[in-house]
């Protein structure tokens, strides 16, 4: 709990520093830091909790900060910028890279992250490829990053990843088509991958 109750507040602080990376995007001047940050202690929080004092940790708090910035600007015009998503490969495997050394059968976690990446990357591109008016790039942009993170817990873990975000995506357009009754209405699709790699690490990480 200390180590939950510690990500929290460092998730907090690093919400309200990194919130202002959002204002060209949103156009918030001065940016509303709240949704960020409160985003971001809440991930940082339950990655904390479940993943605790673990060499991962590291890479998941990356990713859960720069997926709090893509989640708002997504939500707010539809977007996952290019800034936030394409430097998150490097830093991700980096991180990842850094942590394998001191985790048990390190190395196979590190390539079943790149293997994971990979993976995912192809299943989102060829979907928007079938379907563009389903899957924008910036989504398919995103979903190598989240294959990283997923990848590197394992098979199981990646397949409940994805599976988990289609629900949510399908739960969230749903939704959106009984408030709008507009069937083109369309909806941000990034907090459905983000939010499904999060609950798939959260239930399955060990």
């Amino acid at each position: 709990m200390v180590v939950a109750f510690v990500s929290a507040l460092a998730g907090l602080a690093a919400g309200l520093v990194l919130a202002p990376l959002t204002a060209p995007f949103v156009g918030d001047v001065p940016p509303r830091r709240a949704p960020v940050a409160l985003v971001t202690a809440a991930a940082f929080g339950l990655l904390g909790w479940r993943v605790g004092l673990e060499p991962v940790l590291p890479a998941l708090l990356y990713l859960a900060a720069v997926g709090a910035l893509l989640g708002v600007v997504d939500v707010k015009v539809k977007r996952l910028p290019d800034r936030f998503t394409l430097p998150s490969y490097g830093v991700a495997a980096a991180l990842l890279a850094a942590a394998a050394p001191f985790t048990k059968n390190g190395l196979d976690h590190f390539l079943h992250a790149l293997l994971g990446m990979a993976a995912l990357f192809a299943v989102y591109l060829l979907q928007a490829f079938i379907t563009p008016s389903g899957i924008g790039l910036g989504d398919v942009k995103l979903s190598g990053v989240l294959g990283l993170c997923l990848g590197w817990f394992g098979l199981d873990t990646w397949v409940f990843g994805l599976l988990a975000t289609y629900l949510i995506g399908g739960a969230m357009g749903i939704g959106i088509l009984v408030v709008r009754r507009d069937r083109k209405g369309e909806f941000a699709f990034g907090p459905a991958m983000l939010a499904g790699t999060l609950l798939a690490v959260l239930v399955l990480s060990s």
